[in-house]
């Protein structure tokens, strides 16, 4: 999926993005759900579990940088 596409898709935190961890988010992509490796895009800022999520940053092929919605 093209980085463009990815940005502005919402996800659900499915395990926890902060400092010093590397979080997972299912986002729904090509007609099912796909987890990503993500990262909060505010320094610092722990996002727990179940938090709905969107896509700010993209980087090939699985990680993506989300805030809070």
């Amino acid at each position: 999926m093209g980085d463009a596409r990815m940005l502005g898709l919402r996800g659900r935190v499915t395990g926890t993005v902060g400092p010093g961890l590397v979080g997972e988010v299912m986002i729904s992509v090509r007609g099912g759900a796909e987890a990503f490796y993500a990262y909060s895009f505010e320094n610092g800022l722990r996002i727990p579990v179940g938090t709905m999520v969107v896509v700010v940053e993209y980087q090939a092929p699985r990680t993506v940088y989300v805030e809070p919605m």
